[in-house]
């Protein structure tokens, strides 16, 4: 019979094109592998023109669409987390019997699983078929999530008011409470029981595939191995670190008209002139902090090329609506009078999109502030560039704590303690301290360097994705 491994991501573009990466990084001609679809929650147009050009590309990879499936309706108000998980637990009797009609004509030597998908996990398990999580954030979140439950249990109240509390975690430096990410912040909303699940079953996995590497986060990847994250120390799942794994980017003949203009930009600025920034998909600030970052950007003197999304509608709005390429509004409106005129020499700001991967890679640019998506800081790591670590959301104030604590490529911004504002005055000064500091420069050459050697013949990246189709090879159901 076939061999075959099946993989399903959580809804939506981004959950997609991250697992279909790793399918790429995975495919080799004794296995074929299927991706299940789900349709009915975060469906856009532009996943099934994703899904052609793979196909056209890859013929070893196909995707079997699940049938539609009703997106619950709650009564109060729930996060976006909460209605991903529960839009996925529907559609668990579908997971099931879809691997049971592939088991009639493969083998299944796997189940890749997104966080999201645990609810899937018993279904996979009950066949015989070992279950593994693709985990697209980096280890130091891997360490909190499996000491989460532990965490659970010491405290009796949602860690979003834990004003001035500080937690330590094993392979994190001291986390702030109310800093952790969402989706375990406050225990009345759904996603944080859901979180707690999918961190109790991640003991229970047969393996979780990371997407970091294990010299970029020492102290995490030890804390893991070591058991010291786990209810029981004695039973720790094999942790693959095949990273970094950098997404090929999705754009539209729009888009890509666009990037064509901010690159043709940076190839005429001097070599490590141009500060970059870009906050992600979600990365949206009120008027009145977009223009103090203006102020800041023009104090400091420095060459710049800046991401605006489509301003949030008040101070301290949620980060939920994820920016679309073409969203329209006055963009002069938004920043202080005559700004983009005085900066035109040496500045460009473009609207909702740039192509990151390429422009980071561009020698003009010698600095980069990031919300600290893991996405950006790998692409960060990737390509050499010091960065400036500004958190808005989910696990970026962890991520911050590793990018300026352990892995010294990133400074952080102050915050105003009430709102995260960010005054224009810290702005221009880690925007210098950033562009101007060798000790940052140079660390980002050596973490690049440290990338590269992860992934080259005989890199500790490289080895873990052999070891992991070894597993896969040497199963028997």
């Amino acid at each position: 019979m076939e061999e075959t491994i099946v993989m399903f991501p959580a809804a939506g573009i981004g959950h997609i094109v991250a697992m279909v990466e790793l399918a790429k990084l995975i495919q080799t001609p004794r296995f074929s592998i299927t991706v299940l679809l789900t349709t009915g929650f975060f469906d856009h147009p532009s996943i099934d023109d994703y899904i052609r050009r793979i196909s056209a590309v890859h013929s070893s990879i196909s995707f079997l669409r699940l049938p539609p499936t009703t997106p619950a309706t709650f009564t109060t108000a729930v996060s976006i987390a909460a209605k991903g998980f529960s839009f996925l637990k529907r559609n668990a009797p579908h997971v099931a019997t879809t691997l049971t009609q592939i088991s009639k004509t493969a083998i299944v030597k796997a189940f890749v699983i997104d966080l999201f998908c645990a609810s899937t996990m018993e279904s996979a398990s009950s066949m015989g078929i070992p279950v593994y999580f693709f985990f697209t954030s980096g280890a130091a979140i891997l360490a909190l999530y499996s000491y989460f439950p532990k965490l659970h249990q010491e405290c009796i109240v949602s860690f979003k008011n834990m004003v001035g509390v500080e937690l330590r975690v094993p392979g994190n430096a001291t986390l702030k409470a109310v800093e952790l990410p969402e989706p375990i912040s406050d225990r009345h909303d759904p996603a944080y029981w859901d979180m707690l699940d999918f961190c109790t079953l991640l003991q229970k996995a047969r393996g979780v595939i990371v997407n970091s590497f294990e010299e970029l986060e020492p102290a995490a990847v030890n804390a893991v191995a070591q058991g010291a994250c786990f209810p029981d120390a004695t039973h720790v799942p094999r942790v693959y670190y095949i990273g970094p794994l950098i997404a090929e980017s999705q754009q539209s003949d729009a888009e890509g008209r666009e990037s064509k203009e901010c690159l043709r930009w940076l190839e005429e600025q001097p070599s490590r002139s141009v500060v970059y920034l870009c906050f992600g998909s979600r990365g949206s600030f009120s008027v009145s902090q977009l223009k103090e970052i203006a102020k800041g950007l023009e104090k400091s003197g420095k060459r710049f090329l800046w991401v605006v999304k489509r301003p949030l509608e008040e101070e301290g709005a949620k980060h939920e609506e994820a920016a679309k390429p073409g969203d329209e509004f006055d963009l002069a409106s938004m920043l202080p009078d005559g700004f983009l005129e005085r900066t035109k020499d040496r500045g460009m700001v473009v609207k909702a999109w740039a192509p990151q991967v390429e422009v980071l890679s561009r020698e003009s640019v010698g600095g980069f502030v990031s919300h600290c998506g893991w996405n950006s800081v790998l692409e960060g790591v990737v390509a050499g560039v010091p960065m400036v670590a500004w958190p808005l959301y989910a696990e970026q104030h962890v991520n911050r704590e590793v990018m300026v604590g352990e892995m010294k490529v990133a400074v952080g911004v102050n915050e105003r303690v009430e709102d995260g504002f960010v005054s224009a005055e810290e702005v221009e000064k880690r925007v210098r301290e950033v562009m101007e500091t060798k000790e940052i420069r140079e660390r980002s050459f050596k973490l690049k360097q440290m990338a590269m050697a992860a992934v080259a013949e005989f890199g500790s990246s490289t080895t873990a994705i052999a070891n992991l189709l070894h597993s896969w090879t040497s199963f028997t159901s």
